[in-house]
């Protein structure tokens, strides 16, 4: 986990929020949603990103809520 910001990652006996580089989970919770929405809002307060991870441990979802380097064309 290189990547700045929240981590959705899979962990035993359900789903975890770890920041960047950390050992320790934030928080630990029973369902994939209970934790998405748990690391959405400590990156809305941190203006950071959140990476959502599949089962398989390979993000398949990234949500920018700080300063955005490649904001999308609108």
């Amino acid at each position: 986990m290189s990547k700045k910001g929240q981590h959705v990652v899979p962990s035993e006996g359900g789903w975890s929020v770890k920041k960047a580089g950390a050992a320790k989970a934030t928080s630990s919770h029973s369902t994939q949603a209970d934790a998405i929405a748990a690391a959405t809002r400590i990156a809305r307060n941190q203006k950071t990103e959140l990476y959502i991870h599949g089962r398989d441990g390979r993000i398949r979802e990234r949500n920018s809520y700080g300063n955005d380097p490649h904001p999308p064309r609108g």
